[in-house]
């Protein structure tokens, strides 16, 4: 048995899905109470990470997770990785590209998925690390200006190698189910590198219309999302690719490694899910 943590973002229904499709293995959900979407084809557990009588419930009977960690501090990762290690004999943790990097103590989202990796190997449970590049799916938080205005307004990050979900969840499958796996750290990224005009560029050819990018300060940014009424340290992490991420030349290989197939292009991406921009 299989438990997916994360089932329902952009990453772990895509986990789902592949392994519904390999077929041969149980695989269950944990759903958190009150979420709209329940899985179909699979086991769902009602929990969630900050409810560890719920946690402990979901992880009976299973022998691997997958865990995605959606919080800004590791605070409670201790007991989180506890009560998995009392059940499962394997995890699969998707981290970031940036873990071990020149960037990794100025930048807080690495400097996170840095201490998990650390809290994962201490708590002694066999793992695999799905270090991902940033993943094409956080485009999706520009969907309501490019409908209402065909303008992306925000802070100019690096370019990076952007990969699909579908690709960063086609290694994850792999992951879970092949025990030659155990201990592997995966370097994920897609094809090429590309920047945020690029992409916005990309989406406005999926869906037939003219988009631009326009940059906006950091300090601007910062003003108005704490406006806004972002908690600090939400601010922080959403700025932190802007104000402390270089150009990025990282290109791996390891999807078509790991799954026999290229990498999907950032093209490939926003025509897949030009409906979320019209």
């Amino acid at each position: 048995m299989i438990l997916v943590i994360g089932a329902t973002g952009n990453v772990g229904r895509h986990v789902l899905a592949e392994l519904s499709a390999s077929g041969g293995t149980d695989v269950r959900a944990l759903v958190r109470p009150g979420g709209q979407h329940r899985p179909d084809g699979v086991d769902v557990a009602i929990g969630s990470l900050d409810d560890l009588d719920s946690l402990a419930t979901a992880s009976t009977g299973v022998t691997t997770v997958f865990l995605v960690w959606p919080y800004l501090t590791t605070d409670h990762a201790p007991a989180v990785l506890e009560t998995i290690g009392h059940h499962a004999q394997r995890l699969v943790y998707l981290s970031s590209v940036g873990v071990g990097g020149p960037e990794e103590q100025e930048d807080p989202i690495f400097r996170l998925h840095a201490e998990m990796e650390r809290l994962i190997d201490e708590c002694g449970i066999p793992r695999s690390v799905l270090r991902s590049d940033t993943i094409a799916s956080n485009t999706l938080g520009w969907a309501e200006q490019i409908r209402t205005a065909g303008v992306v307004r925000g802070p100019l990050t690096a370019a990076t190698a952007v990969i699909d979900p579908r690709d960063v969840a086609a290694v994850a499958a792999r992951a879970l189910t092949d025990g030659a796996q155990v201990g592997a750290v995966h370097l994920l990224t897609g094809p090429r590198v590309i920047s945020r005009p690029e992409q916005v560029q990309a989406i406005g050819a999926a869906i037939g219309r003219e988009l631009r990018f326009e940059e906006v300060p950091v300090p601007d940014a910062r003003a108005g999302m704490l406006a806004e009424g972002r908690p600090p340290a939400l601010v922080d992490a959403l700025l932190s690719a802007a104000e402390n991420r270089s150009a990025s030349t990282l290109v791996t290989p390891t999807v078509a490694d790991v799954t026999g197939r290229p990498p999907y292009d950032f093209q490939q991406w926003a025509r897949d899910h030009r409906a979320a921009f019209r």
